[in-house]
């Protein structure tokens, strides 16, 4: 029983993991994405990095999103897979205003103050992973939502889609599309996750990352196939519905033109 309790806790975690949030969870690839972003801060080090990574409120929901500070910087990266929407700008601005809330809190600073807070300048990007062909390279409050016109709010999500060969972002995207090849081969299997640990130690990719984290990666991606399984059901679930009722809807009108009732 015990033993049960103890692993519960880690359960729970990886079921609220990604695979993105487990790698850049591991300071050392941290400083590798921070110094990808900012190739410039040649000084910047693992203990220069302050995680603030949102935890979901949702127990069941996986999140793949990422926070921390450098020094005067606040880091804010979301990851896209297939699904592409604009509205993943409201989602980091979202993410952003949570993050000073905590900010503040850990600072022990009121806003109440009569002086500005010192707070960190925020930079919010997306890690874009699927195969989208129309890519632009950010996202703006103003011009994808407004029209253009200015309001009291703006707020710009810098687009990434791929990385330079062989940094920290390239390996991430490239394994990404590695496993995408192999889930079509094997679908949502372990099977395919195996494959593409297997193709992306072959082509160097995340090498140290993957012999060190291989268990906790398939149960990841294995939690993560679970819940994409319930939503591809609930959808299909949804769709049958939806034309039951659009068929349902038609014999009644066609009882009410011959006068029967249902």
């Amino acid at each position: 029983m015990a033993k049960q309790m103890e692993d519960e806790p880690a359960a729970k975690r990886l079921a609220k993991d990604s695979v993105f949030t487990d790698l850049f969870s591991d300071k050392k690839y941290l400083l590798e994405l921070y110094q990808a972003l900012h190739p410039e801060d040649t000084t910047a080090t693992e203990n220069d990095l302050v995680l603030m990574t949102l935890k979901s409120v949702v127990a069941e929901h996986i999140h793949n999103d990422l926070g921390f500070r450098v020094g005067n910087r606040l880091m804010i990266l979301i990851e896209a897979q297939s699904s592409w929407t604009p509205n993943i700008l409201i989602r980091a601005l979202g993410y952003l205003v949570q993050s000073y809330v905590d900010y503040c809190k850990e600072q022990q600073v009121s806003l109440y103050d009569n002086v500005a807070i010192d707070l960190p300048i925020p930079e919010l990007y997306v890690i874009y992973t699927g195969s989208r062909k129309n890519r632009p390279k950010s996202l703006s409050l103003s011009k994808n939502f407004f029209n253009g016109k200015k309001c009291c709010v703006e707020a710009r999500v810098r687009m990434i889609y791929t990385g330079k060969r062989g940094d920290i972002i390239y390996q991430y995207i490239t394994f990404c599309k590695v496993l995408d090849e192999q889930i079509k081969k094997y679908g949502y299997t372990r099977k395919a996750i195996s494959e593409a640990i297997r193709i992306c130690s072959d082509k160097k990719i995340l090498t140290v990352y993957l012999r060190e984290r291989e268990k906790e990666l398939m149960n990841i991606m294995t939690a993560l196939f679970d819940q994409d399984e319930v939503t591809r059901s609930l959808v299909a679930s949804k769709e049958r519905r939806a034309k039951i009722a659009t068929n349902l809807n038609a014999i009644k009108s066609i009882m009410s033109d011959f006068n029967v009732s249902l």
